[in-house]
């Protein structure tokens, strides 16, 4: 059975960043967009990036495809769509996504 774990006040992540965090035993990254309009939404994916082997997918770039939200590593700036994991730069290659949520102005991700 799954269990929201509480992380932060999402204003404790800077608009179009990420912050790490340990979730149940599992390196999570949080990250949070801000687009043209405003509209904020969060995401929580692995902070581990298998392209480099290193938990650096926080620290990645946040931009968008179209309408596609996504962080590109730090490392070697692969590509991975925020709402699903799925790397935009090699169909093969996903990162596991978690649910996440906000409530009275704090972050919860569920592992």
């Amino acid at each position: 059975m799954s269990t929201w774990h509480p992380l932060c006040a999402l204003s404790d992540i800077p608009a179009n960043s990420g912050v790490a965090a340990l979730v149940d035993g599992t390196q999570v990254a949080v990250v949070r967009t801000v687009d043209r309009t405003g509209r904020e939404a969060i995401y929580a994916l692995a902070n581990f990036d298998p392209f480099s082997k290193a938990m650096v997918i926080s620290r990645g770039i946040v931009g968008s495809k179209g309408d596609t939200p996504f962080i590109a590593s730090p490392i070697y700036k692969q590509r991975f769509d925020l709402r699903s994991g799925a790397c935009l730069d090699d169909a093969s290659v996903s990162l596991p996504t978690f649910p996440v949520k906000i409530e009275g102005g704090r972050v919860a991700v569920q592992a």
